[in-house]
């Protein structure tokens, strides 16, 4: 105390002031910390808001399942429609030909051929191959044998075509029913 007294009175009012910064930057730091229930708030509304996105990103998750779902629905459906459009030429000349009361045979041929080449244009923009192995190995994969038979031909090649297989993008629709040359005794 007795320094105090000592110190003249320009240098007490500096400690003063001193003293007073100390006080109130330690209030200022204490006002500065948050309170317990300023932090509880402020992580509930974190809470809150990381909930939030997360319902969204759910929602925006179950919305693009729920469209793919119905594309691949959609794709199923009307997988065969370009196909569909394109025999309905066939049909309508299979019906044209039906209503002409008189035809000759050459006529009919004619019309028959017209149809035909329209099916096999219509198979060829959709990728169905024909299947007509005559003279090819038998392949179990792509032919049914319906019977064997004796022939000049090696074993185990076609030697007639009953019925002739057709195949999609590589995968069989039907296999091409034959006949095979027997193995030779």
């Amino acid at each position: 105390m007795q320094e105090t007294k000592n110190l003249s009175l320009s240098e007490q009012e500096a400690e003063i002031k001193d003293a007073n910064a100390e006080t109130s930057s330690e209030a200022a730091g204490v006002e500065s910390t948050p309170s317990p229930a300023e932090l509880l708030k402020a992580a509930e509304l974190k809470a809150a808001e990381s909930h939030d996105a997360w319902l969204r990103a759910k929602a925006d998750t179950e919305n693009l399942r729920r469209r793919a779902q119905e594309d691949v629905t959609k794709a199923h459906k009307f997988a065969a429609e370009k196909f569909a459009g394109e025999l309905l030429a066939v049909k309508d000349s299979l019906e044209a030909a039906l209503a002409i009361e008189t035809q000759t045979a050459e006529a009919l041929r004619a019309g028959v051929e017209l149809t035909l080449r329209q099916l096999n244009t219509a198979f060829e923009k959709s990728a169905v191959a024909e299947l007509n192995p005559l003279g090819e190995k038998f392949d179990p994969h792509f032919h049914q044998a319906i019977a064997m038979v004796d022939a000049e031909q090696e074993p185990n090649t076609v030697v007639s075509v009953l019925q002739k297989g057709y195949a999609l993008h590589e995968r069989i629709l039907r296999p091409a029913l034959v006949t095979v040359a027997k193995p030779k005794d």
